[in-house]
């Protein structure tokens, strides 16, 4: 019995490991590019501080153009995974493709990593000094 599944086995096993990686090169990728958005923007985030926004605002913000774009990728994502999923319905046992407590767990799973690598670069910005952000140009 174990000799008839194992290649399905190895699949299941390189599949994980490949989505593994896809998941934390999504999460670097989320940290990158607000990263390089927040040092784009620490004058102007220096300057909103300066005029009284406090930390919650700066960091809601930074978080919120991450979390709209990642919102816009995720519905895209999910239309894509629901509509090929009968292309792969063989290799994929014991759930049905479209299974919405696994594409809910995914989703989710994919919104708390984007969560958590845009929190970074955000409180990051919350802490800006506004008097060294104005000086440095």
């Amino acid at each position: 019995m174990g000799a008839a599944v194992f290649a399905q086995r190895i699949a299941a096993w390189m599949l994980s490991a490949f989505g593994a990686t896809a998941l934390l090169l999504s999460g670097l990728g989320i940290y990158g590019m607000l990263s390089h958005l927040v040092g784009r923007r620490t004058r102007e985030i220096g300057l909103r501080i300066a005029l009284g926004a406090d930390r919650s605002a700066v960091m809601g913000l930074v978080v919120g153009i991450a979390m709209r774009r990642v919102l816009i990728g995720l519905l895209i994502g999910l239309g894509l995974g629901l509509a090929t999923g009968q292309l792969i319905r063989s290799q994929l046992l014991g759930i049905s493709p479209r299974d919405p407590l696994v594409l809910g767990c995914i989703t989710l799973l994919l919104g708390g990593v984007a969560l958590v690598a845009s929190w970074l670069p955000a409180r990051r910005a919350a802490w800006v000094d506004p008097m060294v952000a104005l000086r440095s140009e």
